[in-house]
């Protein structure tokens, strides 16, 4: 089990250089971040762009592995993207993972002035613009037409230093999600089931990602894939559990074994933010940071 954090884009990179910097100090494995444009209760107060963090982060940090969770096509191009994660990638050294997901109703959907696209549009462009990112980040021109996202000639050289590509963590819990992690992804993300956080229990979810998680064994075995291939995480924060496994180290590891014993590799904690849904201990955001990992090997 490895542990990660996510560290929002809301920090002036004064401040925000000594978050990620210390994140790499306290051992995580990943530090991740937001791509939106903006989220939520953050709408009016400061947020800064995922891909400049990030590269400012990988050039303030050595051994952390930096990455999104989530980018998605809400207001991002596969064209554009690759460019600039190729980009990052280099800068970093091959230590970037790109989360990315079909994107949802939010602030991004509609910032670019567009209507918000329904359930089955997102699916539909999601399915065409994890197959093109693919292509664009292993070959060195690209011309694809599609209905929503198309390439001519466009050259992505030298590639990624992580060969083939740097990898993919894929956000999904629908059928046609799961087929692209199953197909494309090195790992697969949940959140859980959306529908349990306010009158679930925590029982309710671990019986919820027990389902989704067989489901992305289906989804392998269909596409001819070995589901043991695929790393799974779980992004905390937005289960019925709430901060509750963020009160105590043990509170934590008794929270992580559960989701352990259902396969998955990697829980991201947020880091703490006073004054929002984050609004957790310091110092006990570091004991887990230092003390839960062991306990859980």
């Amino acid at each position: 089990m490895r542990l990660s954090t996510v560290i929002l884009p809301i920090h002036r990179w004064a401040e925000g250089q000594k978050i990620w910097q210390r994140a790499e100090d306290l051992g995580f494995h990943t530090a991740y971040t937001y791509d939106h444009l903006s989220w939520r209760s953050f709408r009016d107060r400061t947020w800064f762009g995922a891909l400049p963090t990030l590269t400012a982060a990988a050039t303030a940090t050595s051994r952390l592995r930096l990455g999104t969770l989530v980018t998605s096509p809400n207001f991002r191009h596969p064209v554009t993207l690759a460019k600039e994660l190729i980009s990052l990638d280099d800068i970093s050294g091959g230590r970037i993972t790109l989360g990315i997901g079909a994107g949802g109703s939010g602030f991004d959907a509609t910032a670019l002035g567009q209507e918000a696209w329904t359930p089955r549009e997102r699916a539909d462009r999601f399915g065409e613009f994890v197959p093109l990112l693919d292509r664009l980040l292993t070959e060195d021109a690209v011309t694809q037409q599609g209905t929503h996202y198309s390439a001519v000639e466009a050259r992505n050289i030298p590639g990624c230093v992580q060969r083939p590509r740097l990898p993919f963590a894929v956000a999904a819990t629908g059928p046609r999600g799961l087929k692209l992690a199953a197909r494309y992804g090195q790992a697969w993300v949940t959140t859980g089931d959306p529908k349990l956080y306010e009158t679930g229990t925590p029982e309710q979810s671990v019986e919820a990602l027990r389902e989704q998680s067989e489901k992305l064994a289906a989804a392998c075995e269909e596409v001819g894939r070995d589901a043991s291939e695929l790393d799974r995480i779980l992004l905390t924060g937005f289960t019925p559990d709430r901060n509750a496994p963020m009160e105590s180290v043990d509170a934590f590891v008794d929270f992580a074994g559960r989701h352990a014993e259902l396969g998955f590799t990697e829980i991201a904690v947020h880091a703490p933010i006073p004054d929002s849904d984050f609004a957790i201990d310091p110092a006990v955001y570091e004991r887990i940071a230092t003390e839960a990992p062991a306990q859980l090997a």
